[in-house]
């Protein structure tokens, strides 16, 4: 695949260059969602977080088309910069894009050694009986509020407020997602695939998400061998927007140490 998307994407980053890397992939809301996370994890590591091609106004390629396009093009993109030991942190599509690059690095010795760790924040991608994703699509803005929040009326954010600039990019974020991602914001094959991962990995999770939710998260953690999992009480699908502390706590041990 052509490296060429990912040469011209803007890049939130923060932390001495010298420093361990640490890959932070957003979700469906945009780069601005784990700002954050980057600034938080400066004091020790050098990190960075892109615009996933077709988000907030950059072009989404032909050669785009699914979450596996995205890992292993940031999959080659790490290699080509001779990174080693880099810590994927994913927020909601981002926890899904991080664990599929894990695994095609796990099934390609060329990149072995490159993937240290996976922080899996609240990811979709896996069909886990029982306890379906939400229909992310269908919902209204209050309606995204009441599943993806804790306290709703603080994720709510009202459209009568978005100037048309705003609203349109927010529809075309929409448009990229399921481009990508599906209508089901799954792949099927996800779960069955997860024992081929070898490395540290650490599932957080918000305890009030209905997005995907708790014991969505746990059955995940139950197929990636060794993961670890942390429940985030009174935070939704974004923890570390909303109880960022908590979140914290459970991140930076798991970084040191992994």
């Amino acid at each position: 695949m052509s490296l060429t998307f990912l040469e011209d994407l803007p890049v939130i980053q923060a932390g001495d260059p010298a420093s361990r890397t640490a890959l932070v992939l957003h979700g469906g809301g945009g780069p601005q969602t784990v700002a954050p996370i980057v600034g938080h994890l400066a004091s020790t590591m050098h990190a960075f977080a892109p615009t996933h091609p077709g988000w907030d106004g950059t072009p989404l390629p032909d050669s785009v088309t699914s979450v596996a396009d995205l890992a292993s093009g940031y999959l080659a993109r790490l290699f080509d910069r001779g990174e080693r030991d880099v810590a994927l942190i994913g927020s909601s599509i981002g926890g899904w894009i991080a664990l599929e690059m894990a695994l095609q690095a796990a099934a390609d010795g060329r990149y072995a050694g490159l993937i240290g760790a996976v922080v899996d924040i609240d990811g979709v991608g896996a069909v886990v009986e029982g306890e379906p994703i939400a229909d992310f699509f269908t919902l209204d803005a209050r309606g995204l509020a009441e599943v993806a929040w804790h306290d709703p009326d603080r994720g709510y954010l009202d459209p009568g407020l978005l100037t048309d600039a705003q609203r349109a990019i927010q529809q075309a974020n929409g448009r990229t997602m399921a481009a990508i991602t599906g209508a089901g914001m799954s792949d099927p094959a996800l779960l069955g695939r997860l024992g081929a991962v070898q490395i540290p990995t650490l599932m957080v999770w918000g305890a009030s998400d209905r997005i995907v939710t708790p014991k969505y998260g746990r059955a995940v953690a139950h197929a990636l061998p060794g993961a670890q999992f942390v429940e985030i009480p009174e935070a939704g699908h974004l923890p570390h927007l909303e109880a960022p502390e908590a979140t914290w706590a459970a991140i930076d041990p798991f970084l040191a140490w992994s």
